[in-house]
């Protein structure tokens, strides 16, 4: 039977109305189905790969598992069977255009690049999540709507990752132009491979052209495996920094130098987006957790009058050593209570004294006293031009006498007061005391971990010519700039402001976890 259909001829419940495309694998069609009327996208596979029958079932019972996937951003599919000996698969119709036809009018701006590719790695994510791999990833195979939605198209030499036999002793599956080296060599390959693949598209997209020419296919073979590809940058010396550096990294030649999962891969885009944010599940203040280190010492809280600035003392004295115990901790909880008990003790023992002191000037003893002559009455100040005329002016012998005793009750409520609120001052530091260090305990562990894996990075990108993203460094930096200025807060019994560079550090933590993939 004929590979080649025309418009108005009828395959079995399918009346074919037209050509979308043809492929390596076959063409494909626009089709109606006449029974449910609805437009289907219908692929038929070549004669001679039909003709394999081992082969052809593998892909029949390849599809029954792929159809089962169901993500807005992968195109569906339908069916598979075969009509007259040829293998047909039935997909979703897409009405738009693919992202290898939009490259003809030119690159792609790269804040739209951006966009597209975190759809395509949301639609890798989670195929890669159900263990399968795509193995074709390229522009011709994302479709783009007119909504601004991308589609991942052709999962037709997609396979489960467990399924070893799929690949024929020398042979490969996917396109040459975007084949990881590990594809090329023929070798097993897993998610990343796909990551590689789609590294090359995104460098299509944002300067039209592709890493790898060659005249023959073993010269771009070749390339794939030993060559670094061209810096973007320099065919689009416009292209941000960091996407420029991402799309090489996307690229590296062994898999463990790439990005480890599709999330790390769309978490670094992000970062590359005007106004965007690094991912924190709090709300900060996004300046603050991007900026330079002296744009962040400008932003830190001034530090209360009477204490030394920590953010001096931490510029003046370098980095404080992490300890492995707590002793700096409980040194300054017990002195953030012997600061409060003498506090308490200044309000409340003074005026105790003088209360005394009264008590005793108001009744002296009476065996050294002398007796007093004969108390004259104290006549009250009387206003007479207000008062009637029988008015008296009236006496008020114990009035003075009843004052310090009144003013030493007042003076002993307000001393418990003071030294309640002094207590409760003193336990609410020691409590945020304890929480920032516990706090720095877990940061410092997570912090040590993301510093030995960009280490291990580092070396690995060294080797071929690049080095480590500059906004990753930074947040390095930067991350151990608020960690070492939170144990000298806690160092000074200052949990409040441990907190605030706590709070800080972490977001840095957050951001390079992100891009480590973890």
């Amino acid at each position: 039977m004929s590979e080649d259909f025309v418009p108005g001829q009828r395959l079995g419940d399918y009346e074919i109305l037209g050509t979308l495309g043809s492929g390596g694998m076959g063409k494909v069609y626009r089709v109606r189905n006449v029974i449910s009327d609805r437009v289907e996208a219908m692929k038929v596979l070549l004669a001679n790969l039909a003709g394999q029958k081992e082969l052809a079932d593998r892909f029949l019972r390849e599809i029954k598992l792929l159809a089962a996937l169901d993500h807005p951003n992968i195109a569906s599919l339908y069916s598979a069977l075969t009509l007259d000996d040829q293998l047909v698969m039935l997909m979703e119709y897409l009405d738009g255009v693919t992202v290898a036809s939009r490259l003809e009018a030119g690159p792609i701006p790269p804040t739209d690049a951006i966009h597209y590719s975190k759809q395509i790695l949301s639609a890798l994510g989670y195929a890669h999540k159900l263990n399968v791999i795509h193995r074709d990833v390229k522009p011709s195979n994302m479709m783009l709507t007119a909504q601004g939605v991308v589609k991942l198209m052709d999962f037709g030499i997609a396979r489960p990752n467990n399924d070893l036999g799929m690949t024929l002793t020398g042979t490969t599956l996917g396109s040459l132009n975007y084949m990881s080296p590990e594809q090329v060599r023929g070798s097993e390959v897993d998610a990343r491979s796909d990551l590689y693949s789609f590294g090359v598209s995104l460098y299509e997209m944002v300067t039209g052209q592709l890493p790898f020419q060659g005249n023959s296919n073993y010269s771009v073979m070749s390339a794939h495996i030993e060559q670094a590809p061209p810096p973007p940058i320099n065919l689009r010396p416009d292209l941000p920094k960091g996407l420029n550096e991402i799309i090489l990294m996307s690229m590296a030649k062994e898999p463990k130098d790439r990005f480890q999962s599709d999330e790390a891969f769309a978490n670094a885009l992000e970062t590359v987006l005007t106004g965007a944010a690094p991912p924190a599940p709090r709300p900060r203040t996004a300046a603050a957790a991007v900026a330079a280190p002296a744009a962040l010492s400008a932003a830190q809280p001034p530090a209360a009058p009477t204490q030394p600035s920590t953010t001096a003392a931490a510029a003046a004295v370098g980095p404080a050593p992490r300890s492995s115990g707590h002793r700096g901790f409980y040194m300054a909880l017990g002195g953030v209570l012997v600061v409060a008990i003498l506090a308490a003790a200044s309000v409340y023992v003074p005026h105790h004294i003088r209360a005394h002191a009264n008590s005793s000037a108001a009744q002296p003893s009476p065996q050294s006293a002398p007796q007093p002559a004969p108390a004259q009455p104290i006549e009250t100040p009387v206003n007479t031009s207000a008062a009637p005329d029988n008015a008296v002016p009236v006496a008020a012998p114990h009035s003075r006498a009843a004052v310090p005793a009144q003013q030493t009750q007042q003076d002993d409520a307000a001393a418990k007061a003071q030294a309640e609120a002094a207590r409760e001052e003193a336990a609410e530091k020691a409590r945020e005391l304890k929480e920032a260090a516990h706090e720095a305990d877990q940061l410092d562990a997570r912090a040590a971990a993301i510093s030995q894996s960009l280490d291990n990075l580092r070396s690995e990108q060294a080797k071929q010519g690049y080095g480590l993203r500059g906004d990753m460094a930074t947040a390095e930096e930067l991350m151990k700039t608020n960690l070492s200025r939170a144990q000298a807060a806690i160092n000074q019994g200052d949990g409040a402001k441990a907190k605030e560079y706590l709070d800080l550090a972490e977001a840095q933590v957050e951001k390079l976890e992100g891009f480590l993939g973890r």
